[in-house]
């Protein structure tokens, strides 16, 4: 699976509700605002899941977050179109092995 596809599966949950867990543990909430290419993270309306442990981040009200600082995403499942994602998987899917047969294809010349 390709980043691209990541790309487009954040792109539809702009303006959701999202929890951001980064590397050095640190739990944010917010609204999507924006994702790029590279998965970096725009949030709005953000807060801090553990106030007490960050508490100079409970003054952050929006953030770039850059994609390769990010643990997890946590998404409400009910933001999830599964048809829409399982599609965009089966093309995918399918031009990779398109990819894959197209360039193990040897022509032989007599």
């Amino acid at each position: 699976i390709t980043l691209q596809l990541f790309f487009s599966f954040f792109k539809t949950l702009v303006g959701k509700e999202i929890a951001v867990e980064l590397k050095n543990d640190v739990v944010l909430t917010g609204t999507l605002h924006s994702v790029d290419q590279y998965l970096n993270i725009k949030l709005t309306n953000v807060s801090v899941v553990n106030e007490n442990r960050y508490p100079q981040l409970t003054a952050l009200k929006n953030c770039f977050i850059r994609g390769s600082v990010v643990r997890y995403v946590q998404i409400n499942p009910s933001d999830v179109d599964t048809e829409l994602l399982q599609d965009a998987t089966r093309k995918e899917n399918s031009s990779e092995i398109t990819a894959a047969t197209t360039s193990s294809s040897v022509e032989v010349k007599s």
